[in-house]
């Protein structure tokens, strides 16, 4: 079996600065270019281990010591918190692009040969990592951050009604809800009228309500309390039934943010 260390030196190194420049756009790092490609060098370099006598064990720990060298050279040393967190990500987006290589290791092709996979004698991985690893880093950033951005909004909340009935809701924070109670200036938050059952919605009070398309009033009910993860039980909060379907994944309540303070 002919290997041409250059080919595999090439990969490891596209690999490796591919995977560097993945955790500085999570992350949000300013790194300089030359220092992901320094740091991808170290990781190319790194694949002329192979070729060592050494046992599983020992292969694994030189591993984790050059992980460590490369974000230390890319990203710099600043406390222990900030290296664990982009080993931790360098590993993540490996773990990402290197299931899809064994994906189209399983699929596609016919025999394999160490870190190569073989079609009609014709590498895969090699076109995979210039063709299509950066397609699937762009994916899993875009996923990230969506992750990151959206679902730090996320709660999951248990709405107490009067007659203890528990509404167990999934519940997004609402930054640009100022709704409140006109009277007692109470804050309200909104649920999908979906959730609820018509005999339940008594006894209450209609708000009026500015949306995207019109001005209008919803029901309004007082309720016993609501547990929200996190910040526990809060009280002096009405429960407005929204009259349209709550169009966020996944979602059927939106939480006044002021809930969250009192």
């Amino acid at each position: 079996m002919k290997i041409y260390l250059d080919v595999i030196f090439l990969i490891n190194f596209l690999f490796d600065s591919l995977l560097l420049f993945c955790v500085s756009v999570i992350l949000k790092r300013n790194i300089k270019l030359k220092k992901i490609f320094l740091g991808g060098l170290i990781g190319g370099i790194s694949i002329f281990i192979l070729f060592l006598k050494i046992n599983n064990i020992q292969l694994f720990f030189i591993k984790i010591i050059i992980s460590i060298l490369m974000t230390l050279i890319t990203f710099s040393f600043k406390n222990i918190k900030y290296t664990l967190k982009n080993l931790l990500f360098l590993y993540t987006s490996s773990i990402i692009l290197g299931g899809f290589l064994y994906f189209i290791n399983c699929e596609f092709a016919y025999r394999q040969e160490g870190l190569i996979f073989f079609h009609n004698n014709f590498s895969l991985n090699f076109i995979v990592l210039v063709l299509l690893s950066p397609i699937i880093i762009y994916i899993y950033i875009r996923q990230a951050k969506e992750l990151k951005n959206n679902y730090n909004y996320y709660y999951k909340i248990d709405v107490v009604l009067k007659n203890k009935k528990i509404l167990k809701l999934n519940a997004y924070l609402d930054t640009g809800n100022k709704l409140t109670d006109p009277y007692l200036n109470r804050p309200i938050i909104i649920i999908d009228n979906k959730e609820i059952d018509e005999k339940d919605i008594v006894d209450y009070i209609l708000v009026p309500i500015d949306t995207i398309n019109s001005h209008t009033m919803i029901k309004c009910i007082t309720i016993d309390k609501v547990y929200i993860e996190g910040y526990g039980e809060k009280k002096n909060v009405l429960l407005g039934i929204s009259p349209v379907k709550i169009k966020l994944e996944g979602i059927n309540c939106l939480l006044q943010p002021k809930v969250l303070e009192g």
